[in-house]
């Protein structure tokens, strides 16, 4: 009874509007994404697909809580352009924002958890592995928004892939640049930045510019 009220309480017309928008409806009924009235939608021109087995409330936006943020003062961004790709289920807690630019591609693994307040802009290409653990106030960004072009007209800064593997933890504060490459089962301490592909996986990251601090690990969520 206590997970029927729960479910209940997650229905909001953001919630409607965004399952029967981008799902057919034998999915959309079901309600698999839940979106929190925190959620501000800018921009749903583009698409969502959901790969995995169809379950209420498997995609969740907004919700949680986070000790140190104050919920009631912050707010989630869906900006939807282009396409969207759940391979199964993804919780994004309070105010993370999610861009997605025109002809972009942004997927996700399965079992994602986003903790809170933190960002993904794609304009090109972002792939998040499965099981994959986000903490607060992480950027993730594949593009550098502004173009910078030399005295020819050719566009010196282009936007670049982003690949994050299975099991990936990225501390808080961090951020991923475009041309990054996160190999499976890897730790990325908290404030680095990464802009490169990492060669080894199962590590720990860290640092700026980012360097391999430990080699051989494994991380429990």
């Amino acid at each position: 009874m206590a997970s029927l009220i729960s479910a209940l309480s997650k229905i909001n017309f953001k919630t409607l509007l965004v399952n029967f928008k981008y799902l057919p409806f034998r999915d959309a009924i079901k309600l698999p994404i839940f979106i929190s009235q925190k959620v501000y939608l800018m921009d749903l021109k583009g698409s969502i697909t959901i790969k995995g087995e169809i379950a209420s409330g498997m995609i969740r936006i907004g919700y949680g809580e986070i000790g140190i943020f104050d919920r009631k003062n912050s707010r989630s961004i869906l900006e939807l352009r282009g396409k969207l790709i759940f391979e199964n289920r993804a919780k994004f807690g309070q105010a993370c924002k999610i861009s997605v630019g025109e002809r972009a591609t942004l997927t996700i693994g399965d079992n994602l958890l986003v903790t809170a307040e933190s960002s993904i802009a794609c304009h090109k290409k972002i792939t998040i592995g499965h099981d994959c653990l986000i903490s607060w106030e992480v950027q993730i960004m594949d593009t550098d928004f502004h173009k910078i072009k030399d005295k020819t007209g050719r566009i010196t800064n282009p936007d670049k892939e982003i690949k994050i593997g299975d099991r990936v933890w990225i501390g808080s504060r961090c951020t991923i640049l475009k041309g990054s490459e996160i190999l499976e089962g890897c730790v990325i301490a908290t404030n680095s930045i990464i802009n490169k592909a990492l060669a080894t996986p199962n590590s720990i990251i860290g640092g700026n510019p980012a360097k391999e601090i430990a080699s051989d690990i494994e991380w429990e969520a």
